[in-house]
C-alpha cells in the first residue's frame, strides 16, 4: 500500500516543485523504475498458493466432517468454517498459542512427522461440560484440565481421526493416530521454530460459545506430495478400469437387490365426506374396465402391463406386454 503523507509533507512538496527544486520528470522516472519486492529469509515461502487452496479444500471437508460428528458426539450445535490458510514459520504460531493450551499431537503416517491440532480453550472447557452432562453454556475460568478431562477429551479426538483420513482420500491414503495431548505449548515443539508450516485456521461454534481451532502442518511432513496438492491434480477425474472380477460382483448385488413391485388397477377421485361415510358392500368405480390391462409399476415407474387373475387362491398377475417409452 502506497505511503500517505501528511499535509505539511504535501505543502512542501507543492512548495518544491512550484521552486524548481524537484523536477516532476525525475518523479515519473522513480514511479516507473523497477520494484524490489522483500524477501524474509527467516519465513521463506515454500507452499504455492495453489497448494494452499488445495490444502483449504481438503480442511473444508474435514471441518463439515468434524461438524458433523461432533454434533453427534456432543449432542448440540455445532458450526465450523474456514477462516484463513496461510504458511508462517512454526515459531510465529507456538508463541501465539497460550497457556494452558489443548493440543493434539497427530502422526500423519505414512507421511514422516507429525501435525498438530490446537482448540481455543474456552471451547473445549464447554466441550467438557457438555460431556459431563451440562449444558455448555456456564463461563469457566482458565484454568489447567484434570485428569479425567483429558481423558474424555482423548476418546473424543481418538474418534476423530478417521475424519483426517476420510478428508484426505483424493491425495493420500493415511493412517492418522493421535500420539498424545500437551497442555503446556512448550512441550509440543514438533518441528524447528523457523521451519515453515502450513496453517489452516477455522472458527468453530459449540452452542453459543465460540472459539477456533488452528491445524499445524509442518512443510516438512507434505513435502513428499506437494506435486498432488495442485487444483489441477484435486479436480482431474480419472476413470479406472474394473475388472471382470468387481463386474460380476457388482452384477451379483444389483441382481440381489430388492425392489417394490405394485400393481395398479385403476384410480379414481373419491370425495373426503364420500369416505367417510363408506359401508361394507359399497362400490368404488375406477377410470379404467375389466378389458383394459393392469399396469405394473417397479418402483414410481410402469414397465410391464398384464392380466389380473388368482393362482393358488392368491391374487396374481400374468405378464403379457414390455412397457416402453411413450406407452400411455
Amino acid at each position: 500500500m502506497a505511503e500517505v503523507l501528511s499535509q505539511n509533507e504535501i505543502d512542501a512538496l507543492l512548495q518544491a516543485l512550484s521552486s524548481g527544486e524537484v523536477d516532476v520528470q525525475e518523479i515519473k522516472e522513480v514511479e516507473s523504475s523497477k520494484k524490489v519486492k522483500k524477501y524474509d529469509f527467516m519465513n521463506p515461502q515454500k507452499i504455492a498458493k495453489d497448494q494452499l487452496r488445495t490444502l483449504e479444500i481438503i480442511h473444508e471437508n474435514f471441518g463439515r466432517l468434524f461438524q458433523t460428528f461432533l454434533s453427534g458426539y456432543l449432542r448440540a450445535p455445532i458450526k465450523i468454517s474456514i477462516l484463513t490458510v496461510d504458511q508462517f514459520a512454526y515459531s510465529e504460531f507456538s508463541n501465539a498459542v497460550s497457556n494452558p493450551a489443548f493440543l493434539s499431537i497427530i502422526d500423519f503416517t505414512p507421511l514422516n512427522g507429525q501435525i498438530l491440532m490446537d482448540i481455543s480453550t474456552n471451547v473445549v472447557y464447554s466441550m467438557i461440560d457438555r460431556l459431563l452432562g451440562g449444558d455448555g453454556t456456564k463461563e469457566q475460568e482458565v484454568r489447567t484440565f484434570t485428569e479425567i478431562e483429558l481423558t474424555l477429551l482423548k476418546g473424543m479426538i481418538d474418534k476423530s481421526m478417521t475424519l483426517f483420513k476420510e478428508a484426505w482420500s483424493n491425495v493420500i491414503d493415511l493412517k492418522p493416530k493421535l500420539d498424545k495431548i500437551e497442555v503446556n505449548p512448550q512441550f509440543a515443539q514438533i518441528v524447528p521454530h523457523n521451519e515453515t508450516i502450513a496453517l489452516i485456521t477455522m472458527n468453530l461454534e459449540v452452542g453459543s460459545v465460540e472459539g477456533m481451532i488452528n491445524i499445524c502442518i509442518p512443510y516438512l511432513v507434505i513435502e513428499p506430495i506437494l506435486d498432488k496438492l495442485s487444483t489441477r491434480f484435486w479436480f482431474s477425474t480419472t476413470q479406472k478400469e474394473l475388472s471382470e472380477n468387481e463386474l460380476l460382483i457388482i452384477k451379483k448385488r444389483m441382481l440381489d437387490a430388492k425392489i417394490p413391485v405394485k400393481v395398479e388397477l385403476g384410480s379414481t377421485y373419491v370425495r373426503v365426506k364420500d369416505i367417510l361415510n363408506l359401508q361394507e358392500g359399497d362400490v368404488i368405480r375406477l377410470d379404467t374396465n375389466t378389458e383394459e390391462k393392469a399396469k405394473v409399476r417397479i418402483g414410481s415407474n410402469i414397465k410391464f402391463l398384464g392380466n389380473v387373475g388368482v393362482t393358488k387362491k392368491k391374487m396374481a398377475i400374468k405378464i403379457t406386454n414390455v412397457a416402453k417409452d411413450g406407452d400411455d
